[in-house]
């Protein structure tokens, strides 16, 4: 398998995904339930709470491995299933995308985006995610200083 050989699935996903957000912006230039122009700093930040919270949700959390699963190969090595990419193909530049969350990122944000401004039945569920995305993010903090405060704590003593 040559390498470019993957390079024409991961060109047919951005014209894909080009032309989602091209069909977006027609969509929400006759039906948008809110202005882009009218925005206010309030409405960017629950989009991009949310946003990371989606973004979180579908490249790392459990809740959503069923899905990711299905985009990998399965294999058995001593006993245990092991799931690797597929060589090439479509599946490949799926199972790429959800285990990065920067490229996942693109497309997160523009479902986010489109359906914010969309319809105003929008705003609870995306705010439900803003929320939940504030409380990932303190919970990784909180984390993070746990793991600190212990590897401080093994230095001082010796251990």
């Amino acid at each position: 398998m040559r390498i470019t050989d993957q390079y024409f699935w991961n060109f047919v996903f951005l014209v894909f995904f080009l032309i989602l957000v091209f069909m977006g912006m027609v969509v929400l230039d006759s039906e948008a339930y809110k202005v882009y122009s009218e925005l206010t700093f309030v409405d960017f930040t629950l989009m991009t709470l949310a946003t990371f919270r989606v973004i979180r949700l579908f490249t790392h959390d459990k809740i959503t491995a069923f899905f990711r699963e299905q985009f990998y190969d399965a294999t058995e090595s001593r006993g245990k299933v092991i799931l690797i990419k597929p060589a090439n193909g479509p599946r490949r530049t799926i199972a790429d995308l959800l285990s990065c969350p920067w490229c996942f990122g693109a497309w997160a944000s523009a479902v986010v985006v489109f359906l914010y401004l969309l319809t105003p039945y929008a705003f609870f569920p995306i705010m439900f995610l803003a929320i939940a995305g504030v409380a990932t993010f303190i919970h990784l903090l909180a984390s993070v200083v746990g793991w600190k405060a212990e590897q401080t704590k093994m230095d001082v003593e010796g251990g």
